[in-house]
Order: C-alpha cells, then structure tokens, then sequence
C-alpha cells in the first residue's frame, strides 16, 4: 500500500493578513479621533478663556460706568450743599478718560484684570468718602436750616470744625503725597571703556566710552500704579549739564523752570522694587573733576549719586 501525503488547506488562512489591515486601520482612526478631540478641546479652552477674560473686562467696564454715574450722583448732592467739587470732577473726569481708552478693542486686552480691579475698588473708597462728607455737609445744613439766634454761636463752632476738618483732610493729602515719593538706593556710576571692561567710581577720561548708570528704586505700597519719566542730569565740574540731543538729551520743567536732562529713561511702577540701568555715551571727552547726577520724577528730586573723572 504505498503513502500518500494529504495536505489539509485552511480555508480561513488567506483572511489573516486583510484582518490584520482592518484592525490598524482602526486603530489609526482612532489615533486620529482622539487628537482631533485634544485638538478641539485645546480650542475651545483657549475659547472659554478669551471669553472668561471678555466677560470679566465687561464687568469691571459696567462697574466703572456705574461708578462714574455715581460719581454724578455725588457731585450734584455736594453741589447743593455748598460743597467744594473741583477735585470729584477732575476725577470724574479721569474716570470718562478710562472707559474711552476701555472702548477701544485693542488697548483692552492689554489691561491687567488686577490693576482694573484696584482702580474700581479705589473708585469705591472714593465714593465712601465723599457719603461721609455729604453726611456732614447734610447734618450741617439741616442745624443751619433750623438754626436761631440761640445756634449761630454754635454754627460758627461747627464751621470752625469744617476748617479743621479740611485743614486735617490737606494735611493728610500733603503726608499721603510725601510718603508716595520714590526713594533710590544703591546708585552706582560706572565707566566701560572700548574693550567692555567697567570701572567704578573713579576713573580716567580716556576709560569712558560708555557711562552706566544703576540704582534701585525702593518698593513703596503708598505709590500709585503708573508710568513714570525718569530724567537723568549728569552736571559737570563746572556745573554745566552734559547734554546732546543725538544721544537722547531734552529738557523738562521743575517747579516752574525749564532744566536740561542728560538721558531720559520711561518705566512702569507697579510698587515694587525695580532696578534701573541707563546707559550714556558721550561724543566729546568728559572734564577732569568731580561729577554729580541727579535723578527726577514728576516734580522732584528722586536721589543723586558722584563719580570722579580724572586725567
């Protein structure tokens, strides 16, 4: 009986490879469902984000309004009450200022919610105030409405009290002013020569290429918010202030009269402590002697520090 060899086929085994493709075929799409919905979902945060940020603008926008409608409110009442209004519509009149630079699409989106917030709540201490003083201003006019022969003595007291009231009110404004001056610390003069190398102090003319000028500003709760000019005056041996205006030089007004400044630096306080660098380089040779340079804001003298030229 001779031997036969059967080979038995199976019918499925041609299927394997096409299951095989339909299972990374799957896989795949759904890969790429699921970065489409990370994509989607990091879409919509942005989104929900920009429209958090929107709507918390809107929000401090309406409050200001509604503070600048009362604002209206305070003006008129202490109007008729013979109160003094010249500073609540200066501030009103800021406040309209703020909510047309609000307005503009582009410039909103560069405010920081906290500072908006702040000015709002500034804004609300405001208003306090100014219901204490209607308060008085209403209790004064109610005893002088209902006053006799027998109040005027006591009227001329109460008056009196208003003086001091305002005089304390001037003189707290005048220590507010004083204690929201900037202060410097750690000035420092410095001369870098051609090859970079930076000398302190005092120094050779011929080792000045570049002047560095260095300090900080002391962090100050007091102090508002806000952009501040800085005008550097560097005044030479004979008291003359170097000053060219290819390199930045101008002049600015101190009390009253016009003072040329060296160099001119612009800077955002935000009441915490900065340290500030200005460079100058100065066309002609320095004089031989000692130097001074100041530094002024607004309008005051913020600090000052020397250096020593020599041959």
């Amino acid at each position: 009986m001779s031997n036969h060899q059967y080979k038995v086929s199976n019918p499925n085994s041609g299927q394997f490879p096409q299951k095989n493709n339909n299972r990374i075929l799957k896989i795949g799409i759904g890969l790429f469902l699921i970065i489409i919905v990370i994509f989607i979902y990091f879409i919509q945060n942005e989104k929900q984000q920009n429209l958090l940020k929107e709507k918390t603008l809107t929000i401090a926008f309406l409050q200001l309004d509604s503070i600048s409608n009362e604002l209206d409110e305070r003006i008129l009442t202490i109007s008729k009450l013979g109160g003094d209004i010249d500073t609540l519509v200066e501030i009103k009149r800021k406040l309209e200022e703020e909510k047309i630079y609000f307005l503009n699409k582009d410039r909103r989106q560069k405010i920081r919610l906290n500072t908006l917030q702040d000015k709002v709540e500034g804004y609300r201490e405001l208003l306090l105030i100014k219901d204490e003083e209607i308060n008085q201003l209403t209790h004064i006019n109610e005893q002088l409405t209902n006053e006799n022969i027998e109040l005027k003595n006591e009227t001329k007291v109460l008056n009196k009290s208003i003086n001091d009231i305002r005089s304390e009110k001037n003189n707290l404004n005048q220590k507010v002013k004083l204690l929201s001056k900037l202060k410097i610390k750690d000035f420092q003069i410095d001369a870098i020569d051609a090859k970079g190398k930076k000398r302190s102090s005092s120094f050779r003319k011929r080792h000045i290429k570049q002047l560095q000028i260095s300090f900080i500003l002391s962090e100050n709760e007091v102090a508002p918010i806000e952009g501040k000019k800085l005008w550097i005056r560097v005044v030479a041996p004979d008291n003359n202030v170097y000053y060219d205006v290819n390199m930045g030089s101008g002049s600015f007004i101190f009390l009253g009269r016009e003072l040329f400044y060296t160099a001119k630096k612009e800077i955002l306080y935000d009441r915490s402590q900065q340290r500030i660098v200005v460079y100058y380089e100065k066309s002609m040779p320095y004089l031989i002697g000692p130097h001074n340079v100041e530094v002024y804001t607004d309008d005051y003298l913020i600090g000052s520090g020397s250096f020593i030229v020599k041959s």
